[in-house]
């Protein structure tokens, strides 16, 4: 799909981004600000060398989550599987109905830092917040891994093309 020149840069930012697949995750805290959580897309390892490794996340300032976040200088990246987009949902919601909370729509289970991990994710990265970097309306959170709950099996949600979908091997080349 060609977009048109005349499109602000912004839309097409947006448009371009929709079309790289991204691997969904929950990142989630507890601590003395509250438990919190929030769907994100933005996650990639930094170094595996080191003390401990590296971890980025870019989480969104103007979310309910972002302030409990940073003050808990605590969080769990989930890596979701392929059959959890309902969490997904449930963490990309700014409302809950019925009295819920974004939490009731799992099992969890605390890391070492104290931050919740799904009882059944496909990975798990239990970080201690090291560096905050602020870039437009979002900050970009750096995390040293302190622990790593990793699944016997299955495959990870992916976000493409504004939906949900899930990966798909290609055939070995000969």
């Amino acid at each position: 799909m060609t977009l048109p020149d005349d499109l602000p840069l912004r839309a097409r930012f947006i448009s371009a981004m929709s079309n790289a697949a991204m691997t969904v995750t929950i990142v989630t805290t507890d601590g003395t600000a509250g438990r919190a959580g929030i769907t994100v897309s933005a996650m990639t390892p930094v170094s595996a060398d080191g003390d401990n490794p590296t971890l980025l996340v870019c989480v969104n300032r103007g979310s309910n989550s972002s302030a409990r976040l940073l003050a808990n200088g605590v969080f769990c990246v989930n890596v979701l599987r392929d059959d959890q987009s309902f969490i997904s949902d449930a963490f990309a919601s700014q409302r809950q109905s019925g009295g819920t909370t974004k939490f009731d729509c799992a099992q969890w289970e605390s890391m070492a830092t104290g931050a919740p991990r799904l009882v059944d994710p496909l990975v798990a990265l239990d970080c201690r917040l090291t560096e905050i970097h602020s870039v437009g309306t979002h900050d970009i959170l750096l995390g040293a891994v302190q622990d790593i709950f990793i699944a016997a099996e299955g495959a990870p949600l992916l976000y493409v093309n504004r939906g949900y979908g899930a990966v798909q091997k290609l055939p070995a080349r000969a």
